[in-house]
């Protein structure tokens, strides 16, 4: 086994054992689980460096951390201090149990609920939720987020104490509590494959790893029976088409490319037939919601045909009327010009007025671009390049300033 192999196995039992020990034992200290799954990694560091890696890693890890736990239980500071207050209010008896895969799956959805709590500001859910669920270090997650440790370190230790000063985790959840919540999950959700696809990182391998763990906990609610699926298959979809061409997108000398710029052979054809099978999965009903539109309009990103571009024109038109949002609008307002008139497009484009956005002038010079306007093309990317913050995008401004010179 080698060394990212051995990664890949601390990161998934880390988000494992910590849900089972917060949700089955009632742990409300995060920090507490957590110090007790840092310990069995490193009593399998210390273990394995010596005698090998055992024939059953994953088995290993869990049982060493059902010790340690019972250790702290026979320990009689943190037994007053922080366990028996957790059973007692729960009325709960201290169990010897066997960490099986159902115990896991349950404790790890209702984790994810957990985590994903609207009280919690956006930042603070991101974090917490690459952080416990798909078990980034800190420094990972302060790179992904173009961060700081200091900074990360501070909201995941002001969002662990808002959910340990709630009166308890709650240990049973209805039916209609875990579909009430089912919206801010899938926010969740989406906004950690964002971050993966959209944040400028150095480490190419962070931001894929954070799109596949999106993507694994999308796969993962999409197998409990607790909630309709319509939604859940929709994110699926929208994730599988925009991770498709995450090769093609990426493999520009200056930045990343533009859509119109990849190489369609290297669009992940597999991935763009599950988007295509999560999206048919996800048509049952009569429920639309902006995961359905936005997955749409990825999946005819993916076709070549007479009426692509009329078809993402009308689902932008329906995405606006559901959720306003600038990108969407300048999005729109792109399609509008492939579909119709570039004219046109130009004049809805000022009316947004994105004065001080990089992306609406990058829109704009775009347009011009389309309409053999090169002063104007240029006159814009020099403004788009004064508000680039990310390295990438400057790299890609300027690339696309020195062939408009030419």
């Amino acid at each position: 086994m080698d060394d990212e192999q051995l990664s890949e196995i601390f990161k998934s039992e880390y988000s494992n054992l910590i849900a089972v020990l917060s949700n089955y034992y009632g742990l409300t200290d995060l920090q507490l689980a957590e110090d007790i799954v840092s310990d069995t990694f490193l009593k399998a560091m210390k273990s394995w460096s010596h005698k090998g890696i055992p024939k059953f890693p994953k088995a290993w890890l869990r049982k060493v951390a059902q010790n340690l736990l019972n250790e702290h239980y026979r320990r009689k500071k943190i037994y007053d201090e922080k366990i028996t207050p957790e059973i007692k209010a729960k009325n709960h008896q201290i169990n010897f149990i066997e960490i099986t895969d159902k115990i896991i799956e349950d404790s790890q959805l209702h984790m994810i609920f957990v985590l994903c709590d609207p009280a919690l500001n956006r930042e603070s859910q991101l974090c917490l939720a690459l952080r416990i669920l798909c078990g980034f270090s800190i420094e990972e997650i302060a790179r992904a987020l173009l961060s700081n440790k200091e900074t990360i370190n501070k909201k995941i230790y002001r969002a662990k104490k808002r959910i340990k000063e709630r009166d308890r985790i709650e240990m049973n959840l209805t039916s209609d509590q875990y579909i009430s919540r089912l919206d801010n999950v899938l926010r969740v959700i989406y906004l950690i494959f964002n971050e993966g696809y959209y944040s400028s990182v150095d480490e190419e391998n962070i931001r894929h790893e954070i799109c596949w763990e999106a993507m694994r906990l999308g796969l993962f609610l999409s197998e409990q029976k607790k909630f309709p699926k319509q939604k859940i298959y929709a994110l699926i979809a929208l994730m599988c088409f925009h991770a498709s061409r995450i090769d093609a997108r990426t493999s520009g000398e200056n930045g990343d490319l533009l859509y119109q710029e990849q190489d369609k052979r290297k669009w992940d054809k597999n991935l763009i037939q599950k988007g295509s099978k999560y999206l048919n999965l996800s048509a049952v009903g009569n429920i639309v919601t902006k995961y359905h539109l936005e997955a749409a309009i990825a999946y005819w990103h993916t076709k070549e045909t007479k009426e692509k571009w009329n078809n993402i024109l009308q689902l932008y038109n329906k995405l606006l009327s559901i959720e306003y949002s600038p990108i969407i609008a300048m999005n729109r307002t792109y399609a509008l010009a492939q579909a119709n008139s570039i004219d046109e497009a130009i004049q809805e484009a000022y009316k947004l007025e994105l004065k001080d956005n990089c992306h609406y002038f990058c829109l704009l010079a775009e347009l011009y671009r389309m309409n053999n306007n090169i002063n104007k093309e240029i006159e814009y990317l020099n403004k788009a390049i004064e508000f680039a913050n990310k390295k990438n995008e400057k790299e890609l401004i300027k690339d696309r300033l020195a062939k408009a010179r030419r």
